[in-house]
C-alpha cells in the first residue's frame, strides 16, 4: 500500500484535513504526538489501533508537505489562544 493509499483529504471529514484513510486521525494529529509531544511511532499506533505504516505514511506525508501543514499548526493554535482569551474575559 502506498503514502497515497494511506492518506487522504475529504471536504467535511476533520475540516478537509490530511487523515488516516479510515480514521478521523489527521496527519497533524500524528505531529503534534510525536514532534512536539515526544510518543515514539510504537506508542502512537497501539494508543490509536493504528498500523506502524499508518503512522509512518503520516510523518512520511507531514515531511512532504511541512510548510501547508506547520502553516495550519499555527492557525490551530492561534484561534484556541483566542478563544481561551475570550473565554476568561469578564463580561460587565
Amino acid at each position: 500500500m502506498s503514502l497515497d493509499q494511506r492518506i487522504e483529504q475529504t471536504d467535511g471529514i476533520c475540516g478537509g484535513k490530511p487523515r488516516i484513510v479510515g480514521h478521523r486521525i489527521t496527519v497533524q494529529d500524528v505531529v503534534v504526538w510525536h514532534e512536539r509531544l515526544g510518543w515514539s511511532v510504537d506508542q502512537i499506533a497501539s494508543e490509536y489501533d493504528l498500523s506502524l505504516a499508518d503512522v509512518y505514511a503520516a510523518l512520511a506525508y507531514y515531511f512532504a508537505h511541512r510548510e501547508e501543514i506547520d502553516r495550519s499548526l499555527k492557525k490551530s493554535r492561534a484561534f484556541i489562544v483566542a478563544s481561551a482569551a475570550v473565554r476568561h474575559t469578564p463580561v460587565e
